[in-house]
C-alpha cells in the first residue's frame, strides 16, 4: 500500500517526507524510552509495504486480542475525524496516549494524513502540566481530562474516551465552559470512534445522544444492541454487545453492556446508570456489580476501591436510586484491577473479592 503521508506533516516541530520519518522510528527504537519505541514500531509498520496493521485490544471487556485493520480503513477513519473537526492542514496536535493502542496509533494516523504537526510527550495522569502551548485537536482519557481541567482552554477541541465520564467529571467540564469537547464512542474493532457526543451545559436538562460520523449507519438487534454499518471502515456489519436507546436514525443513547445486565427480582438493571446515579456522591473508584441471590436471583452490590467504611451508606441514599438499584451489600478492595489506558478491569477485580 502506498500510505498516505502528507507532505505538510510534522512531528515534534520536524517537518517529514518518508525516509525522515523512517529514520526517526529508527532511532526511537534503538535511543528511545519504552513509549518511544512503541511509536516507533508503529511508525515502521505504517511504512511498511504490507496493507494491513495487527492492533491489540485492551481487554476491558474481555481477554485482551490481536486484530488485523486495513491500512485504508484507518486512512478513511483519520479523514472521517479530521473533516468533522474541520482540521487543516499545519493545525497542531498532541499525542498523549500510549502508541500501544488504537487510541495513540489514531492519532499518528491523523496527523501523517492530514498534515498536522504533531507533538508528542510520555503519557502520564497530567499531560498538559509542564505544556504552555496550544494545541488545535487532542484525545484524552477521563483520568488525563479531570487532572487538566485549569488548562483546557489550551486545547480548541478534545475527544474524550477509553472509559466513561461518570457524572463528577461532566459537572466539572461544564463549568470549565469549554465548548468543544466530545465523549466518544467506539472500539479498536471500529478504528476508535464511529459516533460523538458533545459535552455542553446548554444540554445538561437532558441526555446528549451519540451522534454517528458521516457515512455511518446504525440499528439495534432483538437486544437492542447497536449494530453498526461503516463501509468505509469495516467490512461488514458490527453487532456489538452495547444496548443503546435509538433516538433517530443517526443518534442513540448508550445505557450499558449486554453482558453487565443485572437481572434483580425481574427486574433488568443497567450497572453503568447506577454507576452515573452514585458518580458525584462516591470519590473513590467503584463500580456496580451483582452476586447471586437466593430471594432475588442477582442482588446489586457496590464495589469500591480503598479502606472499609461505612461513609457510603449515606451517599447511596442521596443518590434517588430505586429499591432494586440500591446495592444490597459493600465490598471494598485495596487496589482495583485496571488496564493501561485507565479502565478498571471488572471481572479480574471481581476474582480478586470473591476467587471466582
Amino acid at each position: 500500500m502506498s500510505t498516505n503521508l502528507h507532505p505538510k506533516f510534522q512531528i515534534n516541530g520536524h517537518y517529514t517526507n518518508r525516509e525522515d520519518l523512517i529514520e526517526i522510528a529508527y532511532s526511537l527504537i534503538k535511543e528511545g524510552n519504552d513509549e518511544e519505541q512503541k511509536v516507533g514500531d508503529f511508525l515502521l509498520d505504517w511504512l511498511s509495504e504490507d496493507d494491513t496493521i495487527t492492533v491489540t485490544t485492551s481487554g476491558s471487556t474481555g481477554t485482551p486480542k490481536q486484530i488485523v485493520l486495513q491500512k485504508i480503513q484507518m486512512v478513511n477513519s483519520a479523514k472521517a475525524t479530521i473533516d468533522f473537526f474541520n482540521l487543516e492542514e499545519g493545525d497542531s496536535a498532541l499525542l498523549c496516549l500510549s502508541a500501544q493502542y488504537i487510541a495513540g496509533k489514531m492519532m499518528l494516523v491523523r496527523a501523517m494524513v492530514g498534515g498536522l504537526s504533531l507533538d508528542i510527550v510520555p503519557p502520564s495522569s497530567d499531560p498538559l502540566r509542564f505544556l504552555d502551548k496550544s494545541y488545535d485537536f487532542c484525545a484524552m482519557v477521563p483520568m488525563q481530562v479531570k487532572a487538566s481541567l485549569d488548562k483546557l482552554s489550551q486545547l480548541k477541541s478534545l475527544i474524550i474516551g477509553g472509559a466513561p465520564i461518570n457524572t463528577e467529571l461532566l459537572k466539572k467540564l461544564e463549568k470549565s465552559g469549554h465548548q468543544n469537547c466530545f465523549e466518544t464512542y467506539g472500539m479498536t474493532e471500529t478504528i476508535t470512534h464511529i459516533a460523538l457526543k458533545r459535552l455542553s451545559k446548554e444540554n445538561s436538562d437532558q441526555p446528549i445522544p451519540f451522534a454517528v460520523l458521516p457515512g455511518i449507519t446504525i440499528g439495534i438487534d432483538n437486544r437492542n444492541c447497536l449494530i453498526i454499518n461503516a463501509p468505509l471502515i469495516l467490512e461488514n456489519s458490527m453487532i456489538t454487545n452495547d444496548i443503546v436507546e435509538m433516538v433517530s436514525e443517526k443518534e442513540f443513547n448508550w445505557l450499558g453492556r449486554y453482558d453487565n445486565i443485572i437481572n434483580s427480582g425481574g427486574i433488568k438493571l443497567f450497572p453503568e446508570i447506577i454507576e452515573k446515579k452514585l458518580g458525584q456522591l462516591i470519590p473513590l473508584k467503584f463500580f456496580i456489580s451483582s452476586i447471586p441471590d437466593e430471594v432475588l436471583g442477582e442482588k446489586v452490590v457496590l464495589i469500591l476501591e480503598g479502606d472499609k467504611t461505612d461513609a457510603y451508606d449515606e451517599a447511596i441514599e442521596k443518590a434517588g436510586l430505586s429499591n432494586y438499584e440500591k446495592p444490597k451489600e459493600l465490598f471494598f478492595l485495596p487496589k482495583f484491577k485496571m488496564s493501561q489506558n485507565g479502565k478498571i478491569l471488572r471481572t479480574k477485580t471481581l476474582s480478586a473479592i470473591f476467587k471466582i
